[in-house]
């Protein structure tokens, strides 16, 4: 009789299966709809003179000329947009930095005019990304109609059957996107139902694109098998700044004693080591992750949520301070050296689903998120670390 399969290896088939599958199907890429979420000049003029210090003032200085910068080039244009979700969470962290309310101001703003709504298509991970925005103004603000427009959408997701030929959040940015609102929605209402769903869908797709050798996550399904030209697998470096961004934003918001937290805490930690590994002499990560000579330019967007997460790891007693805040110190200074005299943030890729050649200025709103993201954490590293 011939013998049954062992668990893994069947698991590892209907994995290949599964990829297969999608692969076979049209991935209708989500795509940025906002005009204004950013550009690239062939000529974005001289680069600013700030300190990369760790020090806060020098922190607070060059976040500062970036967030003025971008708020003065969006400050009459909300947006549900994917693309402005790190900015909203950014243009937050700038207030408490920067102890301006202009920026909480803007993005309360753009709460109101939606009225805490979200995007369009129900269950896609890029139309729910705003909610983190709103749920920290709540945080700090609390209204329950704040949350009725999350709490009817999410509470209509959970009782719709997953889809066994697609997993929801297919891609890994979406592990930014969606996770991070389901357990800050958890948290805001004290339903442990939100977070025990986030728990599910996080686990199917790491078990599709999280390479357990490499400790990196691929795009998605089309890209496991998809590799760079020295050869070596090909891996984002802004998918997996997504990824390791919203490992720390889950875990924020996680109860301590949450059964699966040791799963995200050991995920955070083996993705934080190479990442760690990998990066640049500058300071920053590379487009492809595993083959730097074929990309020349630093990825500032993917660099700086790998640089939030970091040193959001050190802060909070997640990494180990002596190994971690150099690469934090490291990649700041490299952050900072990115920002141009007039405040614009650069090299940051386009808008894509694959790493790819961009000019030195160009400049997106959800790079510009993430370093002030950075911004915050950095600067919070010379404070007690929160346990």
């Amino acid at each position: 009789m011939k013998p049954r399969p062992s668990t893994p290896a069947l698991l590892r088939g209907l994995l290949w299966l599964l990829a297969a599958t999608l692969v076979a199907l049209p991935l209708h890429r989500a795509r940025a709809d906002d005009p204004r979420a950013g550009d690239a000049p062939a000529d974005p003029g001289p680069r600013a003179k700030l300190s990369g210090a760790l020090q806060p003032a020098d922190v607070r200085r060059a976040a500062g000329r970036v967030a003025a910068w971008q708020l003065a080039r969006v400050h009459d244009h909300p947006s549900l947009d994917w693309t402005f979700a790190p900015l909203y969470l950014g243009f937050l962290s700038a207030t408490d930095l920067l102890h301006d309310p202009r920026y909480a101001a803007h993005v309360r703003a753009a709460g109101e005019h939606f009225a805490w709504g979200l995007g369009p298509r129900e269950h896609h991970a890029d139309d729910q990304a705003v909610a983190q925005a709103w749920l920290a103004l709540y945080a700090r603000r609390p209204d329950p109609a704040m949350l009725a427009p999350l709490r009817e959408r999410y509470d209509a997701q959970m009782r719709a059957a997953d889809d066994p030929h697609r997993p929801l959040w297919w891609w890994c940015d979406a592990l930014f996107m969606a996770p991070p609102a389901w357990a800050g929605l958890a948290e805001a209402t004290h339903r442990r139902a939100y977070l025990d769903y986030m728990d599910r869908q996080w686990w199917i797709t790491s078990a599709l694109l999280y390479d357990p050798q490499e400790h990196l996550f691929s795009r998605d399904a089309s890209y496991l098998d998809k590799h760079e030209r020295n050869g070596r697998k090909l891996f984002w470096s802004r998918g997996n700044g997504w990824v390791l961004a919203g490992l720390a934003r889950v875990l924020t918001r996680m109860p301590a004693d949450y059964p699966q937290r040791p799963r995200y805490l050991r995920q955070f930690r083996e993705m934080a080591a190479r990442l760690a590994a990998l990066q640049g002499a500058d300071g920053l990560w590379r487009a492809g992750l595993l083959d730097a000579e074929a990309y020349p330019r630093p990825e500032v967007s993917g660099s700086a949520f790998i640089t939030y997460a970091l040193a959001w790891g050190v802060h909070h007693g997640v990494l180990d301070a002596g190994t971690y805040r150099p690469v934090v110190a490291r990649a700041w200074r490299g952050l900072v050296g990115e920002i141009y005299a007039d405040g614009r943030l650069g090299d940051i890729q386009p808008i894509g689903a694959a790493p790819g050649d961009y000019p030195p200025g160009a400049s997106y709103v959800y790079g510009v998120g993430a370093f002030l993201l950075a911004a915050g954490e950095v600067a919070a590293l010379d404070s007690e670390p929160r346990r």
